[in-house]
């Protein structure tokens, strides 16, 4: 079963193909790609790579964790699920509600 990393700290160079020869030695990737900025094209400094196989994430984490790539030490996690209903009962979308409202 596949596994989505997050990876953090991420140097403003570093993109998909480099993201991806990173992690590749450590098994079969689907997707590698490095967030970016929608108005600028530049990166947010963070990313996600997933792995075909859920053991080759975790020891992917493990051995990349707080490591040097493109001359930053970068932040691996395994990746959190968004959870869209919990935020829906919270007021939409990471919202914590309130109201408009002129005064």
């Amino acid at each position: 079963m596949s596994k989505k990393l997050f990876v953090g700290s991420l140097s403003w160079n570093t993109d998909d193909r480099s993201l991806r020869a990173a992690f590749s030695p450590h098994g079969e990737i689907t997707e590698a790609i490095v967030i970016t900025d929608r108005d600028s094209g530049r990166s947010r400094g963070f990313g996600f790579v997933t792995f075909a196989d859920g053991q080759a994430a975790e020891k992917a984490a493990a051995a990349l964790n707080q490591t040097e790539l493109d001359g930053r030490t970068i932040r691996v996690d395994v990746a959190q699920e968004k959870d869209r209903d919990r935020d829906r009962d919270r007021g939409g979308y990471g919202r914590q509600g309130g109201g408009g409202g002129r005064w």
